[in-house]
């Protein structure tokens, strides 16, 4: 079973890009390669305790079990030494990434405080997308009550297009909310 995002894909987005960029060959037109989700947990130097919460939640939100990433440097600063764990992420492919991304811009965003649509200036000049979140708790599968802590997270959109104006344009037609 296809999800709703990937099928529209298919039957729209692929035949507006095509004619709207001007390609030549249909493996042109860029698609959305990787979604990765990820939560860095600060509190973790001092409490290890505070990371299992973090894995838990973005379990939840992903429906695939989290990596935890590590510190690769030490710094005294922060207390931090090389190794430690730090935080957690997830890569999302496939059916799961377009679950998501459809929740994401049709469910999350929208109940954002005061939301006025996502920046049009965070892609990173290949045609990858980056948001960040401020609280966990606008996702509907995280339960407010059993939130110790609200944390944020970065969610980057991996694509295969070769600009950011490709890219602006394929996260748009996906219903992408950004600002005007």
């Amino acid at each position: 079973m296809k999800s709703r995002l990937e099928t529209k894909y298919k039957d729209q987005i692929i035949p507006e890009l095509f004619k709207e960029l001007e390609y030549r060959s249909i493996m042109q037109v860029p698609k959305i390669t990787k979604i990765v989700i990820n939560m860095g947990v600060g509190d973790a130097t001092t409490d290890p305790k505070k990371l299992d919460a973090a894995v838990i939640e973005l379990q939840q939100l992903a429906g695939q079990k989290p990596l935890i990433t590590k510190a690769k440097k030490s710094l005294a600063v922060f207390k931090l030494r090389e190794g430690m764990p730090i935080g957690t992420k997830v890569t999302l492919r496939g059916k799961k990434m377009y679950d998501f991304l459809d929740r994401l811009t049709s469910v999350a965003l929208p109940r954002v405080r005061d939301f006025r649509g996502v920046p049009k200036t965070s892609f990173d000049g290949f045609g990858n997308y980056t948001l960040g979140i401020k609280e966990q708790i606008i996702f509907p599968e995280i339960d407010y009550d059993k939130v110790a802590k609200l944390r944020g997270m970065d969610i980057t959109i991996v694509t295969s297009a070769n600009t950011n104006e490709e890219a602006f344009k394929l996260l748009e037609k996906f219903g992408m909310p950004f600002a005007k």
